[in-house]
């Protein structure tokens, strides 16, 4: 479902990337394939100094679909930015691969807090975080926070994942990462 960027998946994350109901709404805007190709490589140097985690999207037949990063990482937080190709929306990948992706930077890679900001105007993506039991607005509780983001105008929903309040979830709801992974195989 998720492994290490590469750039061996740039030509088919490209191609998902540049659809104009996806494109206005990632992070990192790629207006050629060799300017993906070389944030790709960017990425892949961030990670390897501690300041990004980024991973592929996977579906079920190991082709890349859309990619999950956590940027700007400091004392243990950054901001999530996910993005799925247009073909794969409303198929059921999102939920599964924020989990895994979660379960990986709370349990392996330490961190404590993901934020992600979400631009008022992308509805799609803010019903998402919403369903998400262990999301919270927070847009009063980091006030300084939602007020940095929005520095140029009230464009973005501040909302924040603790790993106490993740790790809460996954309690009541059992392992469903290895659950759901455990019937794919089956």
């Amino acid at each position: 479902m998720l492994k290490k960027r590469d750039l061996q998946e740039c030509h088919a994350l490209y191609d998902l990337l540049v659809h104009p109901e996806v494109f206005p709404f990632v992070r990192q805007k790629a207006y050629c394939y060799d300017e993906f190709l070389f944030l790709t490589k960017q990425t892949i140097e961030a990670e390897e100094r501690g300041e990004t985690i980024s991973r592929t999207i996977l579906d079920e037949w190991g082709n890349p679909i859309g990619t999950i990063s956590l940027f700007d990482i400091q004392d243990n937080a950054g901001f999530l930015g996910t993005w799925l190709g247009k073909p794969y929306h409303g198929q059921g990948y999102n939920e599964p691969a924020k989990a895994a992706f979660f379960h990986e930077v709370f349990f392996e890679l330490n961190i404590k807090t993901i934020f992600m900001k979400i631009r008022k105007l992308n509805i799609r993506s803010m019903k998402a975080a919403e369903k998400l039991p262990y999301v919270t607005l927070a847009n009063e509780s980091r006030k300084a926070l939602y007020e940095e983001i929005n520095v140029t105008g009230d464009l973005y929903n501040l909302y924040e994942i603790a790993k106490d309040q993740y790790t809460l979830h996954t309690m009541r709801e059992g392992n469903t990462v290895h659950e759901a992974q455990h019937l794919k195989e089956a």
